[in-house]
């Protein structure tokens, strides 16, 4: 455990950011799944309306630096062209 008053500090900010994190990542995690299975069950216009959604929370997340712009642009265009394919 940290001793010094500084690195109490920086253990309490880092136990926050943690949680903060771990919040938004969990977001992520959940609006994704809800688009899968809207693809899963061939939902055209359900899906589209979550990937709306999932896409807002993961730049909101990306603009706050919880995941980098390239994971988030990787994921968004995964989902993207899944629900695009829906209609094919």
């Amino acid at each position: 455990m940290a001793n010094h008053k500084s690195a109490l500090k920086r253990a309490k900010q880092n136990e926050v950011k943690r949680l903060r994190n771990k919040s938004f990542k969990t977001r992520i995690k959940k609006t994704v799944k809800e688009v899968r299975t809207a693809i899963s069950d061939n939902s055209q216009e359900q899906a589209q309306q979550n990937l709306i959604k999932a896409v807002s929370i993961i730049q909101k997340t990306t603009s706050k630096g919880i995941i980098h712009k390239n994971q988030a642009a990787r994921k968004i265009s995964r989902l993207a062209r899944q629900v695009n394919n829906i209609s094919s």
